[in-house]
């Protein structure tokens, strides 16, 4: 039996698919961009509003709960009469959270970003409707009776999930769902602190697990949007008040770099802290619902002691910044809103790991820079330069959204002379973390349910190769002429490229009509005289030589088919090779290669240049 022909073979080219990798017209993936653009734009405007109506929610309940009047002004829990009384106002509102979340929905229970990305990674971003309700009213419940959280995790989470449940009564892909819920995330975050571009870098960093412009975009936003809305009601001034600061010295930079290093040891403690005493209530022999209600007692206890603890606490983040506190306060209030919020938070109640974090950083980043000056004040250090680290860094290594802290720590104090300082002691912090810590505060959860969190970004190796490198260039073809009888005898003779798997069938005009494989010559029901083109079922899928390797391979999984052949995109009718899956792994064992192999060390020399000069 002749071999078959190897030549170069002319593609019909009306049986080529479009370029499109996606298979939806340029024009329409336009058209769904912008709505989600237009949705994204009023999702922050609704988040702004939210946020206004969950503070005004908290404030009435501290004002109810502490001072018996009904009050939207803010009002601090450490200004109460109640004497030993207090103890008893975080109880009742952690029971009253303990039976919204048995009876209402157990997702309002915790901080709300490790909930969030547990929706993003493993439910299509689709959160219950009701969780826009009840995870505000149970947050202005908890931290309204003195629960020493912040405000704006419940708001995040409630963006989140408007966004989210946007997505669902409209007609949205998975993904666009995942952009509108860290859309509405990133808006309830911008519109409590006025901080748009670290609320579109968290949202980054914790949900969206990518970077690409059409995720990007509408985030961004949705942050301008939110941050626009709280300017016309609260005006521009920075979140936290902070007076300027002087030029750091040189000798105040290293130590403003090197407090990074204990604030990652002290990042991984409070991750460590939270978990452990979260294992310890479900060890308990007691409904989750009454967990709350113990955590709230040791919060009134510590409430007696520290009355700082109580509530928001964004007043003591100011007086951190402000150096309005000694030293020995500054670690009281450490160590004290430690105790409190970490018995709270690993009770299950509901309420955000942000001001917390900032408040026990600041605090112990100040305390530690004022030990630090009083032994050595040529050193030239500003404890409050140091809360400032303290705080961003504190942040950094318990969630590990290292840009997020540090923008976030200037565009709420507004102090660009802390950039520095911040970008290196936050680095440290992070590197001390990553280090000595698998997951991060809003990941171990999910680590713990046996869920991989994989946060690093990195270009698609596949995304960059070109089919045309990868692709074969021995081309076996077989003849649509041929009976089935003829191409079985041919499969078993083990000619020359035999072996293969699919084959690519052309016409009597040598033009492309399909791929055939092994299976389906051996298989078919068809008779032995029969010709191959019997059991070509379908027009060829073909690649182009330009194409990536990245949208060849979706083209082969959205196809169902192991190999496309690859056509000159200058000359459409020309066939120039064969893609196979093996091919895209032989792509990414050189990723591998180049990422893992050393390569010895190369000897340099500095030869002087010949001049014509003597001497």
């Amino acid at each position: 039996m002749a071999r078959p022909d190897r030549r170069a073979i002319p593609v019909a080219p009306s049986l080529t698919l479009s370029d499109d990798p996606a298979g939806l017209p340029a024009r329409g993936h336009d058209a769904r961009m912008l709505r989600t653009c237009a949705l994204a734009v009023a999702l922050g405007g609704a988040a702004s509003v939210v946020a206004r109506l969950l503070t005004g929610l908290i404030a009435l309940t501290t004002n109810l709960a502490f001072f018996g009047r009904f009050s939207l002004s803010n009002a601090s829990p450490a200004d109460h009469a109640l004497g030993a009384w207090v103890v008893l106002v975080p109880v009742v509102g952690a029971l009253l959270v303990g039976v919204m979340a048995r009876y209402g929905a157990s997702a309002i229970r915790g901080h709300g970003i490790p909930e969030a990305m547990e929706r993003v990674l493993f439910h299509e971003s689709r959160v219950p409707a009701r969780i826009m309700f009840l995870k505000p009213l149970s947050a202005a419940l908890s931290i309204g009776t003195g629960g020493p959280f912040g405000a704006e995790g419940p708001i995040i989470a409630t963006g989140g999930a408007l966004g989210s449940v946007v997505g669902q009564f409209l007609s949205s892909t998975a993904d666009e769902r995942k952009v509108l819920l860290a859309a509405g995330a990133a808006g309830g975050m911008a519109a409590t602190f006025g901080s748009p571009i670290s609320a579109v870098l968290l949202a980054v960093e914790l949900l969206l697990f990518e970077y690409r412009p059409r995720s990007l975009v509408p985030v961004a936003l949705a942050a301008a949007s939110a941050t626009a809305g709280r300017m016309i009601a609260l005006g521009a001034s920075p979140a936290f008040a902070m007076p300027d600061i002087a030029p750091p010295t040189p000798s105040a930079l290293l130590f403003y770099a090197a407090l990074g290093l204990p604030m990652g040891v002290a990042s991984v403690g409070v991750t460590r802290l939270v978990y452990w005493i979260e294992d310890a209530f479900e060890r308990l022999h007691l409904h989750w619902m009454w967990w709350p209600a113990l955590g709230a007692i040791v919060v009134g206890l510590v409430g007696i002691v520290s009355p700082r603890t109580l509530g928001v606490g964004y007043t003591n983040i100011e007086a951190l910044l402000g150096g309005a506190l000694v030293t020995r306060a500054m670690f009281a209030l450490a160590l004290f809103k430690l105790v409190s919020w970490s018995v709270a938070l690993g009770s299950g109640t509901s309420g955000g790991t942000l001001a917390p974090l900032f408040t026990i950083g600041a605090a112990l980043g100040g305390g530690i820079a004022a030990l630090v000056s009083a032994a050595w004040p040529s050193l030239g250090i500003d404890p409050r330069v140091a809360a400032l680290v303290g705080m961003a860094a504190m942040f950094a290594g318990a969630s590990r959204a290292l840009l997020a802290s540090i923008v976030f720590a200037f565009e709420t104090t507004r102090q660009p002379l802390g950039l520095l300082p911040l970008l290196s002691g936050c680095t440290l912090a992070f590197l001390v973390s990553s280090l000595l810590m698998q997951g991060s505060i809003m990941t171990e959860k999910l680590l713990r349910r046996g869920s991989k969190v994989v946060t690093d970004y990195s270009v698609d190796h596949l995304a960059q190769e070109r089919v045309v490198d990868h692709a074969s260039r021995d081309l076996v073809t077989v003849s649509s002429q041929w009976s089935l009888a003829e191409v079985r005898a041919w499969l078993a003779s083990g000619a020359a490229g035999s072996s293969h798997q699919g084959f690519p069938v052309v016409d009597e005009r040598s033009r492309l009509v399909g791929v055939i494989t092994r299976r389906d010559v051996l298989e078919t029901h068809e008779p032995a005289d029969a010709l191959v083109r019997s059991i070509v079922v379908r027009p060829p899928i073909v690649a182009f030589d330009d194409m990536s390797l990245r949208d060849a391979a979706d083209r082969m999984v959205r196809a169902g088919v192991g190999r496309l052949p690859v056509v000159a995109r200058a000359s459409p009718n020309q066939l120039v090779g064969m893609l196979t899956r093996s091919d895209l792994l032989e792509a990414h064992g050189r990723r591998l290669d180049s990422a893992e192999e050393l390569a010895p060390p190369r000897k340099l020399s500095i030869r002087r240049a010949a001049t014509g000069a003597s001497g």
